[in-house]
């Protein structure tokens, strides 16, 4: 395996782990919400939420797809996509904090 599959590996690695710790933030801030005043809004945001999630697992997806050759093309063309991870994670740290 050559250094640039191990750094795509890597990343690819980093990516599942994220979307993994979204998802438990997600089941923990999704239980909350069955026992608010303000169910219709918390759905909302939990479900825009949801599909801020979808999203990163579609890129995720993707880069995991293609080809080692082009991985640096196409992380270099979706650059900063592991701001939007943290923003999705902070939304949900957030949220659990205000509803428990």
């Amino acid at each position: 395996m050559t250094r640039k599959d191990e750094l795509a590996e890597q990343k690819i690695m980093e990516y599942q782990s994220r979307l993994k710790h979204i998802d438990e933030l997600y089941q923990r801030a999704h239980s909350l919400s069955a026992n608010l005043d303000d169910k219709h809004e918390s759905r909302k945001q939990l479900s825009d939420i949801a599909k801020q999630r979808a999203n990163l697992k579609k890129k995720a997806d993707h880069l995991d797809s293609i080809n080692v050759s082009n991985w640096r093309e196409e992380m270099i063309e979706s650059a900063g996509p592991l701001a939007v991870w943290d923003v999705v994670a902070q939304q949900l740290e957030e949220f659990i904090e205000r509803h428990e």
